[in-house]
């Protein structure tokens, strides 16, 4: 699906259906946020997770039923991971699909080789597969109170992207906001994904009895990249803009790679 459709929201005077979802669950402050600036751009429906599924990447639900119930408030709660909501919202719980997918705001950055992990970004993806545009939003520090002071910020950026009539197909637009306070903000930058190298993030230690455990995460992070990756331009306090593609093919190396006759 192309917003420039015929049929789509931009084409007609009515309000686009916009599609909410995060990876920090329900109560998150960055998904109340998110809420917020969407129905000030279209007529606003949540599907999320009941509880934080942060670091789930694109994983699906499939070795136990999954549950749906409603908030006071009329969301759409799933007791699953963030790509499970975008597939049961879109597939089963909604009368009709929505035109906009949007994820977030998280609580932390999505950069560089985060994207292959994020929730966040996976439920936009997920959207982009079932056809739907799609943009994942994350503030790069988990000290979420600052998010709701970005929201007449994000509401000009977001409002900008799906009122394109070209938003583009098999795509999705990565989002990162910078951690200063909004009034300090640049302005935006059309990024590339930047690398990040964790060194210290996996534990092993023993439990009383003896046993070993591991727990990932923690440690330390440094980042390189392009002078126009996105962590560059989050640490010089502009707005990251990424186009992520759903065809991860290395088409540089098609050529070489034929060249070695794999296969036979």
């Amino acid at each position: 699906m192309t917003s420039g459709s015929d049929d789509s929201p931009t084409a007609s005077s009515r309000r686009p259906r916009i599609l909410c979802t995060n990876d920090d669950g329900i109560h998150a402050v960055g998904l109340t946020t998110l809420i917020e600036i969407a129905s000030r751009l279209g007529e606003v429906v949540v599907v999320a997770p009941d509880r934080e599924q942060s670091a789930t990447s694109h994983s699906l639900t499939v070795h136990r039923p999954l549950r749906a119930t409603r908030t006071p408030e009329g969301y759409h709660v799933i007791d699953g991971t963030p790509t499970d909501c975008v597939l049961i919202g879109i597939n089963q719980l909604l009368d009709e699909p929505p035109d906009f997918v949007l994820s977030g705001v998280n609580h932390g950055a999505n950069m560089g080789e985060d994207v292959l992990y994020s929730g966040t970004v996976a439920a936009a993806m997920e959207g982009t597969i079932l056809g739907i545009p799609s943009i994942a939003v994350s503030y790069s520090s988990r000290a979420s109170e600052r998010i709701p002071t970005y929201a007449d910020t994000l509401e000009e950026l977001l409002g900008d992207l799906i009122r394109r009539p070209d938003f583009p197909d098999e795509t999705f637009f990565n989002v990162n906001l910078p951690d200063i306070p909004a009034e300090d903000l640049k302005g935006r930058r059309v990024t590339t994904l930047g690398r990040r190298v964790y060194s210290d993030s996996l534990t092993r230690r023993e439990d009383p009895s003896g046993r070993a455990y591991f727990w990932i995460g923690g440690g330390v992070s440094s980042w390189s990249g392009r002078d126009d990756s996105d962590f560059r331009a989050v640490q010089a306090g502009y707005i990251s803009v990424t186009p992520l593609h759903l065809d991860l093919t290395n088409y540089q190396l098609i050529s070489e790679v034929r060249s070695w006759m794999l296969g036979g």
